[in-house]
Formats: structure tokens, sequence, C-alpha cells
């Protein structure tokens, strides 16, 4: 899955919605993105399994960035 596109290049994940293993599905809300004035929701591409994460929150991320994976069942 990656960061929306968000009209800026400054974001920083702030927090994942679920742990790597856990059940998502099609459009579920599974992180957010600060950019500054707002937050930004990112959702599930699929439904399936989580896989790990690759951003951590508290770091930089920018539009199209893959932050995680899910797996399809």
């Amino acid at each position: 899955m990656a960061v929306p596109e968000l009209g800026t290049d400054r974001a920083t994940l702030s927090l994942w919605h679920v742990r790597a293993g856990d059940r998502v599905y099609d459009g579920d809300r599974v992180a957010e993105v600060l950019i500054p004035g707002a937050v930004v929701d990112v959702p599930s591409p699929a439904a399936g399994v989580l896989g790990d994460w690759l951003a951590r929150p508290g770091e930089p991320v920018a539009p199209g960035q893959v932050i995680g994976s899910v797996e399809e069942e």
C-alpha cells in the first residue's frame, strides 16, 4: 500500500491502525499521514492480511511511497 497523493511533499506517518498480521478489508483505514493542516487516511488497497510495516510512526513519507503490503488470501 502506498501513501496517497497529498498535494504536498511534506508528510509524516502519524500512526498505524493495524499491526502486521492483522486482517484488513478493501478500503479499511490502516494508517494516518500528517500533512500541514490535515490528517489523511491511508486505506487498504485490498482484503487480506497486513504484511510488515515499511515505515514507522514519526518517519517522513512521500506521495506514492510504499509503506506496507497486504497479502491477499
